[in-house]
């Protein structure tokens, strides 16, 4: 019998501390829903976890990006619809400027709105999206992923030359002009054209649209499951985590009565010194 060292009170408060210790971290990941309390919980899959984090994020980046994308093809149809109407308006202007009953008076009448539509026509080739051309002579380029891919959309342009011969024909005043019933004739042939390579565009434009819808479809995918594997690494599982809550809880109220009934256990010697 030892008075001095009382071993089995060490090991008790030994096993008192061990069971404490996990109470804590039970505590810690249940209130943070987090697996890592400390960097020494899984090392491995904490380093796996950052590298998912990150690309969870660039992907989440890259979704927005395609978002925008979606919006800039979107602006560049709402005004192609506009200048689809205009040209429209511009055809039935020079069927009846080529009315025998007309007289060039009347026709130069027509030739007003005519005009304005040309220059309405013209002025949307210059639009701008948050500083960007919407009608340029080569597509933009979107980042599709997490990794940086990318990929060019059609390009759509309503100012370059080299657009079908009808669409760049309607900007010259000169040869689409209505004052005479001649030059009105001159004038559909180049309007069908136009609207023929408007057609056109807007194909390229709903191409475009599709493709970005697909590419935010497989993003979003990507997205959910780069978010399911690092939620598996990194998120508490509640039920188990409450069970072993509940072992450790126990543990440390039995810890610290048994930890108590060890510290009385010396006291046993005054028996034997008749005390």
């Amino acid at each position: 019998m030892i008075i001095n060292t009382n071993v089995t009170a060490l090991r008790a408060s030994r096993l008192l501390t061990e069971s404490s210790r996990k109470l804590g971290e039970s505590l810690a990941r249940l209130s943070s829903g987090s697996k890592h309390i400390n960097i020494s919980d899984d090392p491995g899959g904490l380093g796996a976890a950052l590298k998912l984090d990150a690309q969870v994020n660039r992907t989440s980046a890259a979704m927005n990006n395609i978002a925008n994308a979606n919006s800039f093809s979107l602006s560049q149809d709402g005004f192609l619809q506009n200048v689809h109407t205009a040209l429209e308006r511009m055809s039935e202007l020079s069927v009846v400027a080529q009315d025998v009953t007309k007289s060039n008076t009347d026709r130069s009448n027509y030739a007003v709105e005519f005009s304005q539509l040309q220059n309405y026509i013209s002025n949307i080739g210059t639009k701008t999206y948050n500083g960007t051309a919407l009608f340029a002579s080569s597509g933009q380029t979107v980042t599709i992923d997490s990794d940086a891919s990318k990929f060019t959309m059609q390009a759509v342009d309503l100012t370059s030359a080299v657009v079908t011969t009808g669409m760049a024909t309607i900007y010259t005043a000169a040869s689409t002009a209505i004052g005479t019933s001649t030059s009105a004739g001159l004038a559909l042939t180049n309007i069908k054209q136009a609207i023929q390579g408007l057609a056109d565009m807007r194909a390229k434009v709903g191409a475009n649209i599709q493709r970005l819808n697909m590419t935010d479809d497989q993003v979003n995918i990507l997205n959910e499951n780069l978010s399911a594997a690092n939620s598996r690494i990194k998120d508490v599982n509640v039920a188990e985590e409450s069970t072993r809550y509940a072992r450790a809880n126990i543990l440390v109220q039995s810890g610290t009565s048994m930890l108590a009934q060890a510290n009385i256990l010396p006291a046993s010697a005054l028996r034997l010194l008749g005390i």
